[in-house]
């Protein structure tokens, strides 16, 4: 029986979706995650306890396992580090460590666009314990603020002036000091990312990448605007509805923005905008999509993205890969507020709506929920397939518009 070796966060959305597929194809999978590492098995899962914030360490022990596994899949940002650290001792292939470290760095990302000629935004980084007024002085308006190693969205920030530069800076610097990812240790929080406001229009590739060969598949659009100040991602669409010719031209940036940064084998999830000046490539991480997103993407025959990532990881991804006939979309739901989750009212409503094909709900009844630009995650995710792009769009918002969250103020956080 083939073996994979999965990398991934103990509460992830993907880990169960990924451990499912690998049992659908009759996989086994070793389970590499961040679970507490004195308690024995305490999620019973029989997962190997590694760190994130120990990517070296957690390499040699993941490469020192009994039963070599034929293949490595790594789920989101923070596995991808020791996901490539551990092919490179194992022999396996995989993307290259240095490649890694620059997709998880947005300036060291904008540096390797830059000296491939790709369209880059003006930019710089700053230390996170600088002097804001000095940054805003230097800065062009408008401007976006990212800390340099946080993904989803998360303390991404548009500022049109000074005043709105430093109340941005300070509050990605409350965002950085928090003790989740303070714990982390990792260089790239200490850091904001500040570069020049690009308009346009923004879309997703879904790839996957053999011995440097990428195959598309999935462009995405996202048709709501993504103008600022908060840039909360929410409905992605495919096949996009985008002239051919602009289809080309973002299928080809991403190859040669893929080409700069090194990565060679497994997923890849990319995202750019595109204006008149062209395509502007955001980030191109070295995993695939997040969240539960996967789920809008099917493949003949009866395969779904999870299961072509496994079967890649070991060898066997299936010859001439063609996606399902409807169009698909998908909704992150976006949190309508911070607080505590009281209650959420529509759902069977929403799950009616035409076209519709399933609503999941992840946040829990009781949990706090922090929306964007503080929060990471997304209340739940709603999925749709239809004949067309459009109707399926229409589908999420309709289903979109039935539900209604009752949110409690939460009290607040004791500092120290």
């Amino acid at each position: 029986m083939p073996r994979t070796l999965l990398i991934a966060a103990t509460t992830g959305y993907q880990t169960r979706a990924f451990t499912n597929a690998a049992r659908r194809l009759g996989v086994e999978v070793t389970l590499a995650t961040d679970r507490c590492h004195v308690l024995e098995d305490p999620w019973r899962d029989r997962a190997v306890a590694v760190r994130f914030e120990e990517p070296e360490e957690s390499a040699r022990v993941l490469a020192s396992l009994p039963n070599r596994p034929d293949g490595i899949v790594a789920v989101a940002d923070r596995s991808t580090t020791i996901a490539a650290l551990a092919a490179e001792r194992l022999d396996l292939p995989w993307h290259p460590p240095a490649a890694v470290a620059l997709c998880r760095n947005k300036n060291l990302m904008r540096e390797a666009f830059s000296r491939a000629g790709l369209n880059v935004p003006q930019n710089f980084a700053v230390p996170l314990d600088s002097n804001p007024l000095d940054a805003a002085a230097a800065t062009a308006y408008p401007c976006v603020l990212k800390p340099l190693g946080l993904s989803a969205s998360r303390g991404v920030i548009r500022a049109d002036n000074e005043p709105e530069f430093l109340t941005a800076f300070e509050r990605i610097r409350r965002i950085l000091g928090l003790p989740e990812i303070r714990c982390l240790n990792d260089a790239a929080d200490r850091a904001i990312q500040i570069e020049q406001y690009i308009p346009g229009r923004e879309f997703a590739l879904e790839g996957i990448m053999t011995e440097g060969d990428l195959q598309v598949l999935a462009l995405f659009d996202k048709p709501d605007p993504l103008e600022g100040p908060f840039f909360e991602e929410t409905i992605y669409v495919t096949p996009s509805r985008e002239p051919a010719q602009t289809q080309r031209a973002i299928v080809e940036t991403c190859r040669a923005a893929i080409k700069a940064l090194g990565l060679s084998h497994g997923p890849i999830h990319a995202e750019m905008r595109v204006n008149e000046h062209g395509v502007y490539m955001l980030e191109i991480a070295a995993r695939p999509i997040g969240g539960l997103c996967a789920r809008a993407l099917r493949f003949k025959p009866a395969l779904t993205l999870e299961d072509l990532v496994i079967l890649h990881a070991i060898g066997a991804l299936p010859p001439d890969l063609q996606p399902a006939p409807s169009a698909s979309a998908v909704m992150m739901i976006p949190a309508p507020g911070t607080g505590i989750l009281e209650a959420i009212e529509g759902e069977d409503r929403a799950r009616q709506i035409p076209f519709v094909t399933g609503l999941e709900i992840t946040a829990k009844r009781g949990e706090k929920i922090v929306a964007l630009p503080d929060g990471a995650g997304y209340p739940g995710f709603i999925f749709a397939e239809a004949p067309d792009p459009a109707t399926a769009e229409t589908a999420l918002r309709r289903a979109h518009a039935e539900l209604r969250f009752r949110i409690l103020a939460a009290l607040p956080t004791l500092r120290d």
